[in-house]
């Protein structure tokens, strides 16, 4: 079952957000959404995530208008990290963690959210940190706490329900390892019943672990497919406005851009 967005337009004031996009995302697939700033990748991602409604169109999850979800509902199916990650309160890493389960449970965690909350955590390389004072981290240390707390909300995926995980800018404030590896834990996770879709700015790393890539420009879809088919210096030339080389990369049919 598939996310689709059909003709959707937003607005703010008289600006135009978003104007007339239909898109469609499929389960087992990492798709990763890319242009200038400005470009609506953001609002795109909160609006299919739930965060906005006011919106032309409509967003589906396999075939149900999520503006017929509950929000518990909707937290149970889909998880989202986003640019905004701050907390101003006190919290451990453990308890900034455990939020994401809070879909799951009605008044305290049982021993399964404990658990899963664990797992996350040793995932992430976490371990270490789990008694920390959340606001005693460095940027990078607050991104990694805030993707084990997403990943822990649909972390155990009951048989047969689907699942969607949004990751807005994703890799801000990580080094080069945790870049890699924030995208590859994303992708172990999908299978026939899971469907990523993320935001990147960088363009390199988009083509390298994206099935399918979405060039945005001033609210409009440009074009949309594999890297491989899709991405020439033309295409760039017109998302971007800069001149660039496309080479094939050495070990993949993935293309790489010089700049």
């Amino acid at each position: 079952m598939m996310i689709k967005a059909e003709q959707i337009k937003y607005s703010i004031g008289q600006k135009n957000i978003l104007k007339n996009i239909s898109i469609q995302f499929l389960p087992g697939t990492c798709n990763l959404i890319i242009g200038p700033n400005g470009s609506g990748k953001s609002t795109l991602i909160k609006l299919l995530s739930g965060e906005l409604e006011n919106y032309e169109g409509r967003v589906m999850y396999y075939d149900t208008d999520i503006k017929t979800y509950t929000k518990q509902g909707l937290a149970a199916t889909r998880a989202v990290l986003s640019q905004q990650t701050e907390l101003s309160f006190p919290m451990t890493v453990e308890e900034v963690v455990m939020l994401g389960r809070n879909p799951h449970f009605e008044f305290n965690p049982t021993r399964k959210d404990t658990d899963k909350v664990q797992e996350v955590i040793a995932l992430l390389d976490l371990t270490s940190f789990i008694h920390r004072n959340y606001q005693t981290l460095s940027g990078g240390e607050k991104q990694r706490v805030h993707y084990a707390r997403v990943l822990a909300q649909i972390w155990d995926q009951p048989k047969g329900e689907h699942r969607y995980l949004f990751l807005d800018e994703p890799l801000n404030n990580l080094d080069l390892y945790y870049q890699q590896s924030f995208l590859s834990i994303a992708i172990s996770l999908l299978n026939e019943t899971t469907t990523l879709i993320g935001v990147v700015h960088d363009i390199n790393i988009a083509m390298r672990y994206a099935d399918e890539l979405f060039f945005l420009k001033e609210g409009e879809l440009i074009k949309n497919g594999a890297p491989e088919k899709i991405v020439d210096a033309i295409l760039i030339k017109e998302v971007f406005n800069v001149d660039t080389q496309i080479i094939t990369h050495p070990s993949s049919p993935k293309p790489i851009v010089i700049f």
